[in-house]
């Protein structure tokens, strides 16, 4: 593993990496948890049936584009590139330090694994990555909610990523730009506490029962099982998040009224609206971002191998 800040670097390059191939699964999550929002299930109006449903009627009411949305917030802008070194950057970047040190202070051991401590570290990196990157989260969610053709919850329409912040900023202040911080600190918090330790340890059986060697097919198979299992632990506050990010005014007092509100009106099982969206883009997002972390970490290795650690050495 390289240093902290050469971590930081290529968790956060590998995730701007990653979204750009899922940024279309993740518009059609959004629309789907917000559609009938407060409403009750057989009130509610279907526009987006589903995954593949809500792709093609996007595609025929709005174009490619449609899928896209918010992608200048996403990444084309600086704001994605932002949040995403912000976020993930943390995440990657923070949970092995924090790992290392509180193993070595509780076992003398730094290389002893704990599981205990391994998901307190991932979530612990997660919620500063969450906190660190909730006012850009806010703009792409309220970005890719909008549609002038068939919308679902509140719209808000929005230039661009740096638009949406301006608005906001002059509407409502720092308050509102940090709008749904703690769903975001809970939902990233829960998604990163097991993401990295269910990796790792997908990756050690896969090494010890099936023989695999390090390489592509090990960190595909292991962040597969950690994709499944992120996206079954983090939706519900995923999709609190999201309503909360998109709500105007206070139609929620907070996280567990609109947890409450929702459970009360759609359902349980409305928590986990968009679920198999969800799961169709943080599959290849969770395999593309952990393999391309496996490999800009390498590349930071010797980078700082090769110019910092020789420099410490003269």
């Amino acid at each position: 593993m390289s240093t902290t800040a050469g971590s930081f670097i290529a968790g956060g390059i590998a995730a701007c990496g990653a979204v750009t191939v899922t940024h279309s699964f993740e518009t059609v999550k959004i629309r789907l948890q917000l559609q009938g929002e407060l409403q009750a299930k057989k009130d509610a109006p279907k526009m987006y049936r589903g995954v593949l449903h809500g792709i093609s009627v996007i595609l025929k009411n709005e174009g490619p584009k449609g899928l896209f949305r918010g992608i200048n917030c996403a990444l084309t802008e600086t704001t994605q590139y932002i949040y995403q070194i912000l976020l993930n950057g943390c995440r990657l970047g923070f949970y092995e330090p924090i790992r290392g040190t509180l193993t070595h202070l509780l076992y003398q051991d730094p290389k002893f694994q704990s599981f205990g401590i391994n998901i307190f570290s991932g979530a612990s990196s997660g919620i500063l990555g969450a906190m660190a990157g909730s006012p850009f989260f806010l703009i792409k969610t309220r970005l890719q909610s909008y549609s002038p053709f068939l919308p679902v919850g509140t719209q808000h329409k929005y230039k661009n990523g740096w638009d949406g912040m301006k608005q906001i900023y002059g509407h409502e202040g720092v308050k509102g730009l940090y709008r749904g911080v703690g769903p975001a600190m809970v939902r990233t918090g829960f998604g990163s506490s097991v993401q990295l330790p269910t990796y790792f340890f997908a990756k050690r059986r896969l090494v010890r029962h099936l023989g695999m060697e390090e390489g592509p097919a090990l960190h595909l198979a292991s962040s597969t099982a950690s994709g499944f299992v992120v996206c079954c632990v983090m939706h519900p506050p995923d999709t609190v998040m999201s309503r909360m990010y998109n709500q105007t005014g206070n139609l929620y007092s907070g996280a567990f009224d609109c947890l409450f509100r929702t459970v009360k009106t759609e359902g349980l099982l409305a928590v986990y609206k968009g679920f198999f969206a969800h799961l169709a883009r943080i599959l290849p997002h969770t395999i593309l971002t952990l393999s391309l972390a496996e490999q800009t970490n390498k590349v930071m290795r010797k980078i700082e191998a090769r110019y910092f650690l020789k420099d410490d050495g003269a």
